[in-house]
């Protein structure tokens, strides 16, 4: 039976394998016991589509890696402060902007070649490898070509293509392919795990694509859901030239807000704490000096918080537009008459409709459109540029 902590891996049973058996060697190599060769390594790569669980499963793997009882009983203290982001010898890499630099990457890896202090191993989570620079990649890579004796890298990507991660690094790591969780485990995660009604949870599992905080999201916020609905109202509501701009408007305003309500009380949290850290309502000698220190800290704060926001905006906008697409694919399903499951079974009807007024290839143009803006979004082409330029092309076949 899988230990507690591999709980968290919703619909990864091979994945779960793989890992725990890794996590048993770990354990024995710390006691000195001989272990099969290959049976654990110092570098993982963890691959697979969004919102099946990477950067969830590296830091359970991490988790494990510290378990003081066993491979992951999920109730000593290694496992606990590793799965809450407190352990000491667990090093977390969540880009705050839009790539890693090679300055955070150095420092890092400086500090990952200490010895573990508190843990068994150094672990570092880098959880979105993608986006390191060239430089920060050759950093890490030495790191990984000559990996101190007891450290680990876990590094998680969409997937292992040279455009995510570097040939040279993905060759010294040990793959973990990640596959799109069963709508069925979803839903029984979110009914057992957050308390969400079955019918609510099975709705939410059979629209989110596979990707669990989404599902989690729209089973717990309603002006998530209506957003998602504002979304899908797009390809039939296409029908004056103003339309296109009103439509536009209405995803990028989506987008901001889902990021605004994400990063606010983040941002404030941050700065309140930074300036606290750094004296802020002191008295006596020195206190103006420290007013501008952390004056000065905040700013760059800011900076980096302004960052992450515009981050956190594209990715929504992304997932925005991964809906798009969903609902395109489905109307080609249903002039095709094929007997699969749609991405939105919600909006049947309405993707039922599309398929009797729009030809396959005009159905196609359109999705082929939403996947442009994607690229050109990635490509830092302005946001709202980008969505009013697809937007255009899903009217202009109207009827078609």
């Amino acid at each position: 039976m899988s230990a507690p902590v591999w709980s968290e891996l919703v619909g990864q049973e091979p994945a779960v394998e793989v890992l725990s058996a890794a996590a048993e060697s770990a354990a024995a190599l710390v006691t000195g016991e001989s272990v099969e060769l290959g049976a654990m390594t110092h570098a993982w790569l963890f691959t697979g589509p969004p919102g099946s669980g990477r950067s969830v499963a590296a830091r359970t793997f991490a988790a494990a890696l510290q378990c003081v009882e066993g491979a992951g009983c999920g109730e000593c203290t290694g496992c606990r402060t590793a799965l809450a982001g407190t352990h000491a010898d667990v090093r977390m890499v969540v880009p705050e902007g839009l790539s890693i630099s090679v300055a955070e990457m150095r420092a890092l890896v400086q500090a990952a070649a200490r010895r573990p202090t508190t843990g068994r191993w150094q672990v570092v989570v880098i959880t979105e490898a993608d986006r390191l620079t060239e430089g920060a990649a050759n950093a890490l890579l030495k790191a990984v070509e000559e990996p101190p004796e007891r450290t680990v890298f876990l590094l998680c990507a969409p997937s292992d293509h040279p455009e995510d991660v570097s040939v040279t690094i993905r060759s010294r790591c040990r793959s973990v392919l990640l596959r799109t969780p069963p709508a069925s485990s979803i839903a029984r995660v979110l009914v057992e795990r957050d308390g969400v009604p079955p019918e609510l949870a099975e709705w939410a599992a059979s629209v989110c694509g596979g990707h669990v905080g989404r599902a989690r999201r729209l089973a717990t916020d309603e002006a998530a859901r209506e957003r998602r609905n504002a979304v899908l109202r797009i390809p039939l509501g296409l029908r004056r030239a103003a339309d296109v701009f009103a439509c536009a408007d209405e995803l990028i305003k989506t987008a901001e807000a889902d990021a605004t309500e994400e990063s606010k009380a983040r941002d404030e949290a941050e700065q309140e704490a930074l300036r606290t850290a750094m004296g802020a309502g002191g008295t006596g000698k020195g206190v103006a000096a420290a007013r501008r220190s952390a004056d000065a800290a905040v700013r760059q704060l800011e900076k980096r918080q302004k960052s992450r926001a515009t981050r956190t905006q594209r990715d929504t906008l992304d997932l925005a537009l991964v809906d798009l697409a969903g609902f395109y694919r489905d109307v080609l399903v249903a002039a095709s008459g094929a007997d699969v499951t749609l991405n939105h079974p919600d909006f049947a009807e309405q993707s039922a409709e599309a398929a009797t007024r729009w030809t396959p290839a005009a159905t196609l143009h359109r999705l082929e459109a939403v996947l442009a803006c994607r690229e050109a979004i990635e490509w830092n082409v302005k946001p709202r540029i980008a969505v009013e330029a697809m937007v255009t092309t899903l009217r202009e076949g109207q009827g078609a």
